[in-house]
């Protein structure tokens, strides 16, 4: 068995993805298997990857990261974001598979907008980093530290009127919504008219945000996130547009690591709370 290790798993829509930390922060291994939509055979599986992994590492500390929302007293996920698994023992189950390590649980997308925000060097002192995937997340990051009064904070499930009904935002403008719409996922669009349009769809949700978290900076990851550069341009344009004095539009930044700033994330977790 190899040295002390940190294990990250991002537990996403399609495929959760695994990777070891040493201490100093380096990643020196990554695996991925499918996230079976099927709870106890994703548990079974996610074990059988931990137990090869465990061949090779000694793992002193586990973050896991869960879309939705978590008890954080009892270590379980009561909402699974996009899946429909319910009141899930995921501390629990994973402490079963590496009893020497301190488990830690978090959202997804609040870990996510950790890694994000200490890249920025204390640049800015509040980041708000939007993950724009299946869904859309998020994150409020203070001095380099998850922000708790957003400990709940769920962009996504914000509510509009979009084209004269009730809708909410993540239905309207995540990667899902891109997709069903102009048949192409974020890297195969390259015609500024969609993105133009697409921007339209996003604008009532970063206008909400901007008045009520009043960021520094917008990070933005996650899918779609990794294109930001196609549609930056169009977005910064309708929010200057707005011209609200009260509502200074901020920084907005491509995430650096939009694909693994949630294992990123989990492990300046650890790091904070080892």
């Amino acid at each position: 068995m190899g040295n002390e290790a940190y294990l990250a798993i991002d537990v996403g829509a399609t495929k959760t993805l695994l990777a070891v930390f040493e201490p100093s922060g380096a990643m020196i291994c990554e695996a991925k298997i499918k996230t079976d939509p099927q709870y106890p055979k994703l548990k079974a599986e996610l074990a059988g990857k931990i137990k090869e992994l465990s061949e090779r590492f000694s793992f002193s500390h586990c973050a896991i990261a869960v879309p939705g929302t978590i008890d954080f007293k009892t270590g379980v996920a009561l909402a699974f974001g996009n899946e429909t698994w319910r009141s899930v023992p995921v501390k629990n189950d994973l402490q079963a598979v590496l009893p020497n390590a301190k488990i830690m649980l978090h959202n997804d997308a609040k870990l996510a907008a950790l890694s994000e925000a200490i890249l920025l060097h204390k640049k800015y002192k509040k980041v708000l980093y939007l993950t724009i995937s299946t869904g859309i997340g998020g994150g409020v990051i203070t001095d380099d530290v998850i922000d708790d009064d957003f400990m709940n904070f769920e962009p996504g499930q914000m509510v509009f009127e979009h084209e004269g009904k009730i809708q909410q935002w993540e239905d309207i403008a995540s990667g899902r919504t891109l997709k069903a719409k102009w048949g192409k996922q974020a890297s195969e669009i390259d015609d500024p008219a969609i993105w133009r349009q697409y921007v339209k769809s996003l604008v009532a949700g970063f206008e909400n945000l901007l008045a009520t978290i009043r960021p520094d900076a917008v990070v933005v990851g996650g899918g779609v996130g990794a294109h930001f550069e196609k549609f930056q341009p169009y977005l910064e344009e309708e929010l200057k547009n707005i011209n609200n004095p009260l509502v200074p539009v901020p920084s907005l930044v491509k995430a650096q690591r939009p694909e693994e700033a949630v294992v990123y994330g989990c492990y300046e977790y650890i790091k904070q709370n080892a």
